[in-house]
């Protein structure tokens, strides 16, 4: 009988002398024999060094999760909870914001581009009025990354819907990120924001629309 949904693969990086690869590749040798993955691939690094060089990893333990990389010591729970997220916008999010929230933005920026829908997930933090400020300031710098480019015109109905949110601090942010979209579809959601409640809105509409203009 086929399962009803297929587990996500994993892969672990691993070295001879590493004292903490023991307890993750037991941990995720068991999220394999219960069904949670579906596949564990395992490399020692010393002895395929170029798999390492590829992959830009500089220490060990090493672990890939679906579109999650974790680095270092991962308890088996750690292991059990992200191998459950794999797949999901909601746990994409929390990846994400781990990311962002330890400052490793250029780590947040390549799951962006190996993974496209991770957009979506980033516009979940961006709409949450309790995503922390370094998390914020994260995305705003991954929405510069991508200005003009199809991940960010990807979700700009989404941004759009965002201009009219009950908080002017989002309905700011998504103005601003219209802007950086160079998407013409961007242009009616700014201009019903040039008659917003508030000043700093009404400026970044305007400003946001001259960079369309510009970007035409």
């Amino acid at each position: 009988m086929e399962p009803a949904t297929t587990a996500t693969d994993a892969r672990l990086l691993l070295g001879t002398h590493c004292p903490h690869c023991p307890t993750v590749l037991q941990g995720l040798a068991q999220l394999v024999k219960e069904g949670v993955l579906g596949r564990l691939e395992v490399v020692n690094i010393e002895q395929r060094p170029e798999i390492a060089a590829e992959l830009g990893v500089r220490s060990v333990p090493w672990v890939e999760i679906g579109p999650f990389r974790l680095e270092g010591l991962r308890s088996p729970a750690e292991l059990r909870q992200w191998a459950e997220r794999a797949g999901s916008q909601a746990g994409m999010a929390e990846y994400l914001r781990e990311l962002l929230g330890e400052g490793r933005l250029a780590e947040a920026i390549d799951t962006l581009r190996r993974t496209p829908a991770a957009m979506d997930a980033l516009l979940t933090l961006l709409a949450d009025p309790d995503t922390e400020l370094q998390v914020r300031i994260g995305i705003g710098a991954i929405m510069e990354e991508f200005a003009g480019q199809p991940p960010l015109r990807k979700v700009v109905e989404k941004l759009g819907q965002l201009t009219r949110h009950p908080d002017p601090r989002l309905r700011n942010d998504a103005c601003y990120y219209l802007g950086l979209s160079g998407d013409a579809r961007a242009r009616p959601y700014l201009q019903d924001r040039l008659g917003d409640a508030d000043t700093g809105v009404r400026e970044t509409a305007s400003e946001a629309l001259e960079a369309l203009t510009a970007a035409e």
